[in-house]
């Protein structure tokens, strides 16, 4: 693994997020779960930080209060390459309380940001036609979830 790695803030669901997040992505697990001491700033015996690996990329999480959010400036970009694992992904991030947005963009229960996106939608873009790939760029800003099928078609 790379000794670089994300490293998330959360308001105080940082266990919570990482076991959905294990659950969707293959070869992802729970590598270690800190806790509160007693004399520290969190609730003593309470999750403190997680380590876990998502899709072969260790992440670093930590639940250490409001003050810094999540926004759009950060988020995953996860390559699906058929309808079904953009379907999958998309519905399991978005439910609980989870937000679409535009592009193939969302932001989970968590208010972590996601990007779903098939490799195939790159391909299209970069059609030789500028007509064709500017039909499809069109198609895509219309769309919240990507539909393949939709793109090809423009």
């Amino acid at each position: 693994m790379s000794s670089i790695s994300p490293f998330l803030w959360f308001d105080k669901d940082a266990y919570e997020a990482a076991e959905l997040y294990v659950s969707l992505f293959p070869d992802s697990r729970i590598l270690n779960v800190g806790r509160y001491p007693d004399g520290s700033p969190g609730e003593p015996g309470s999750v403190m930080s997680v380590s876990f690996v998502l899709d072969g990329l260790e992440v670093q999480a930590l639940n250490a209060g409001p003050q810094f959010p999540f926004t759009e400036a950060f988020s995953f970009f996860v390559q699906a390459d058929t309808q079904e694992k953009i379907d999958r992904y998309w519905d399991a991030l978005i439910a609980d309380g989870g937000a679409p947005s535009q592009c193939g963009w969302l932001k989970d229960r968590f208010g972590l940001s996601w990007q779903i996106v098939p490799p195939r939608l790159g391909e299209l873009l970069g059609d030789p036609d500028p007509e064709r790939a500017g039909r499809v760029m069109q198609a895509m800003l219309g769309m919240q979830k990507i539909v393949i099928a939709d793109l090809e078609a423009a």
